[in-house]
């Protein structure tokens, strides 16, 4: 019987937490699965993009911590 992989699973295996095990049953369905591939493929692309936002918080926020971190003495590290 073939295991059936979910997106969940191609999220495992790209950060590296399957079982040998497991690992092997995936490479080899991505080897046989075109759809899975893309699905794979797609992913990885995704999380490269992710991976190269930068993502800056709002002045009002910057803000907010500043005058909380003051309030409680912890403007000075």
């Amino acid at each position: 019987m073939i295991k059936p992989f979910t997106h969940d699973d191609l999220i495992r295996y790209i950060y590296q937490e399957m079982t040998e095990g497991e690992t092997e049953l995936l490479v080899q369905a991505l080897h046989r699965d075109e759809l899975l591939m893309e699905a794979y493929m797609e992913l990885l692309s995704t999380m490269q993009q992710l991976d190269q936002v930068m993502i800056n918080p709002s002045e009002t926020v910057v803000k907010a911590i500043l005058k909380k971190a003051k309030s409680t003495r912890l403007e000075k590290v």
